[in-house]
C-alpha cells in the first residue's frame, strides 16, 4: 500500500467526521481516560496521522519514561508496515522522524510560561514550523504553587495555540469525581475512552459547543490499543 492510500484508508477519518472535520487550528482537544486504558496509543496514533501527511508535530511529554512513548511511534509504524505492506517504509519512517520533535519536561519545576517559552523557541527560533502540539502525561490535578494546571495554564496554551495556528491534543486522566472543572471549559473537543469486556470504546462527550454524549464508529483494539474501524 502507498502511503497516500494509508492515510484516506485511516479511520482516523472518520475520527475526524466524528468531531465536525478534526481539530483545527487554535482548538484544544482532550482525550479522557482512567489510568491505563489507552491515551497515550491515541495520542501518538493522532500525531503519527499528521507526520504522514508531512506535517510536523511536537509531542510534549511530562512523563518519567520518553522511551515509552518513542515505544509507541516505534510500534504503531511497525504495525502499518505488517498490517498494510507500506510501500517504502524506511524512506516513510524518515520522513516521521524528521518532521517529529519529543520534548520531556518536569511539572515539579518547569511554569507554563516556560513551557510555552520552549515551545515558541523550538516552532519559531528553531523555525520548526508545527501544526499540532501533542501533550501527554500532563496532571491536572497538580496544584503546586507556580506551576499548578489551572484555569489560567490551560487558557495561556489555547492562546498560544491560537496565536501561532496550532491545535493541541491533551491527554487527562479521569478520577472518580469525573473530568476537572478547571479546564472543562477551554475544551473545544472531549473524547473519552471506556473499557469495555472485549473492546475500548471511544465517546464524544462534548464537541464545542455540544455536550450531547455520543460514540464513535471506531473502537479501540484492547490488545494492541490500536484505532480500528471504518476501513
Amino acid at each position: 500500500m502507498v502511503k497516500e492510500e494509508l492515510i484516506q484508508r485511516s479511520p482516523l477519518r472518520i475520527f475526524e467526521q466524528s468531531i465536525h472535520g478534526g481539530l483545527q487550528a487554535g482548538e484544544i482537544g482532550v482525550i479522557a481516560s482512567q489510568a491505563g486504558v489507552g491515551k497515550t496509543s491515541v495520542l501518538v496514533q493522532l500525531a503519527m496521522d499528521k507526520l504522514l501527511q508531512g506535517k510536523k508535530v511536537i509531542h510534549v511529554s511530562f512523563t518519567k519514561h520518553t522511551n515509552h512513548v518513542l515505544a509507541w511511534y516505534e510500534d504503531i509504524f511497525d504495525e502499518f508496515i505488517s498490517k498494510k505492506n507500506l510501500e517504502n517504509a524506511d524512506d516513510v519512517k524518515n520522513e516521521i522522524v524528521k518532521n517529529r520533535v519529543l520534548m520531556n519536561f518536569n511539572q515539579d519545576v518547569m511554569s507554563k510560561d516556560q513551557i510555552i517559552r520552549s515551545l515558541r523557541a523550538m516552532i519559531i527560533d528553531g523555525g520548526f514550523s508545527a501544526e499540532s502540539i501533542i501533550i501527554d502525561g500532563f496532571d491536572f490535578n497538580h496544584l503546586s504553587a507556580g506551576t499548578g494546571a489551572d484555569h489560567n495554564s490551560v487558557a495561556g496554551v489555547k492562546a498560544f495555540a491560537k496565536e501561532l495556528g496550532l491545535s493541541v491534543w491533551y491527554s487527562c486522566n479521569v478520577n472518580g469525581n469525573g473530568l476537572q472543572d478547571n479546564f472543562f471549559d477551554l475544551a473545544d473537543v472531549i473524547i473519552v475512552l471506556d473499557a469495555r469486556h472485549d473492546h475500548i470504546e471511544l465517546s464524544v462527550t462534548k464537541d464545542r459547543d455540544s455536550r450531547d454524549i455520543k460514540a464513535m464508529a471506531m473502537q479501540l483494539d484492547p490488545k494492541t490499543l490500536l484505532i480500528s474501524g471504518g476501513e
